[in-house]
């Protein structure tokens, strides 16, 4: 990456003004050992949740709730988040991120499980946004899983899709390296979606299901 690449990079990640409940929210996600989306991520969660108009949305990976803020932020007042993670801890400050965000507790489903063994309990075809941050071994299954409960029309996001800039190197065969790569040309190959990669974070892979 060239020094201008980089700057404006930098520039755009840390573009977005953040207000106190998410800086809260990320001060949590540090205390817990979770690391949060950047700012740039979450500006673009917030605005693909508004530019899909969802009405219902899947989190794999809570955090400490600054996604799922991010994610609400662009949704309508009708629109409800289900958002799944294993560590009970941080659901519970993913639910004091919502209520501090203002969202009515009518707008979250926060579901405490395995993502492999929630995923495949929620209905077929019933989703407009599935975004996924979550362990990375595991996501192959969790794509396939986003792609059954999508809509025709609807928007898979996936995070750190770029690995900390590894997936672009193929000389980096870190076993989570090796999935995310993978995974970035399946979901390209894959016919039934149309996608792109955005280099905003540590990478975003976005699809649309046809």
């Amino acid at each position: 990456m060239s020094a201008d690449k980089s700057t404006s990079w930098s520039y755009a990640e840390d573009l977005p003004a953040e207000d106190d409940v998410l800086l809260r929210a990320r001060e949590r996600s540090f205390e817990l050992g979770v690391t949060p989306v950047s700012p740039g991520v979450g500006a673009v969660l917030t605005v693909l949740a508004a530019a899909s108009k969802a009405q219902t949305v899947v989190e794999v990976g809570s955090g400490a709730g600054v996604s799922g803020v991010c994610l609400l932020r662009g949704l309508s007042p009708q629109a409800v988040l289900t958002t799944i993670d294993v560590d009970v801890e941080h659901l519970k400050a993913a639910r004091e991120a919502f209520l501090e965000s203002g969202s009515p507790a009518n707008r979250t489903r926060t579901i405490s499980g395995r993502a492999a063994d929630v995923l495949p309990r929620l209905t077929d075809s019933a989703y407009d946004l599935v975004f996924i941050d979550a362990d990375k071994p595991n996501f192959p299954g969790y794509v396939q899983q986003a792609i059954r409960l999508l809509k025709s029309g609807g928007t898979l996001v996936i995070n750190d899709a770029l690995d900390k800039d590894k997936v672009s190197n193929p000389a980096a065969r870190e076993s989570t390296t090796v999935v995310l790569r993978q995974i970035g040309k399946a979901i390209r190959d894959d016919e039934r979606l149309s996608s792109a990669m955005l280099p905003t974070g540590d990478g975003l892979l976005v699809a649309v299901k046809k």
